[in-house]
């Protein structure tokens, strides 16, 4: 699967040049021309690295840096004309993976990127092969692995669907997860547009965690966005 690019710059020529090399090589690319659309563009798609300017309107690029790095793993690579010293320690500092400075050449930045995608898919290899294969919240304990729900010890039984979705939302406690996000991450399929599917396995996967599965502690609905699961320090001891 190709990977998604992010470019967030408010210089429209930039833009088309870097979406013209990253579409030659293959890759999928999302824009945003301010921090904020940037910011709903990430939380809209599943981004697989980040090209960010510093100048950019409303959100500034190192500010979007911030809030990037609270929820969010990915590379990003800072694109800017401010060039001094302190610029580039202050994005590196702040999260940043790597700084280019403008002007620059596109070949440059395009081989930037592969070296830091390469580098994103050793690492994740590594940890997951180095983890328990096992996900804990509270009294739950999904077993990768097996593939089986534990609570209190007792196995439950899931089905496909259900498991891919425990899995992926039982793996970023207190993450909001949109419907669009649960389609593509979960379940590797397009998203459609008012499906019930996901409230059908939701209303599932509750009967099956919840003590009372009206009222949720473990899988919450934020309303208009999505769903997630409940911190450990939100739930009832």
């Amino acid at each position: 699967m190709s990977k998604t690019i992010l470019i967030v710059d408010d210089d429209l020529d930039i833009v088309n040049l870097l979406k013209l090399y990253l579409h030659v090589e293959g890759y999928r690319t999302v824009e945003a021309f301010d921090g904020k659309s940037a910011f709903n563009q990430l939380k809209n798609h599943i981004i697989d690295l980040v090209i960010l300017d510093i100048m950019i309107p409303i959100i500034d690029g190192y500010q979007l840096l911030q809030m990037i790095r609270q929820d969010y793993k990915i590379p990003v690579i800072l694109l800017s004309a401010k060039n001094q010293d302190y610029d580039k320690i202050t994005g590196l500092k702040l999260g940043a993976d790597d700084y280019i400075s403008k002007p620059f050449s596109p070949l440059e930045v395009i081989a930037r990127i592969q070296a830091h995608l390469r580098r994103s898919y050793e690492f994740n290899n590594v940890v997951s092969s180095q983890l328990n294969a096992q996900i804990r919240v509270g009294d739950l304990l999904l077993s990768q692995q097996e593939c089986v729900l534990y609570i209190k010890e007792k196995a439950i039984s899931l089905s496909a669907r259900e498991y891919q979705l425990l899995k992926l939302l039982m793996s970023e406690p207190g993450r909001v997860f949109t419907k669009k996000q649960i389609f593509e991450r979960a379940w590797n399929e397009h998203y459609i547009a008012d499906d019930n599917a996901i409230m059908v396995q939701i209303s599932r996967l509750r009967e099956k965690i919840e003590k009372c599965p009206r009222n949720p502690i473990f899988i919450k609905t934020i309303r208009g966005l999505g769903y997630r699961f409940a911190k450990k320090d939100e739930l009832i001891p």
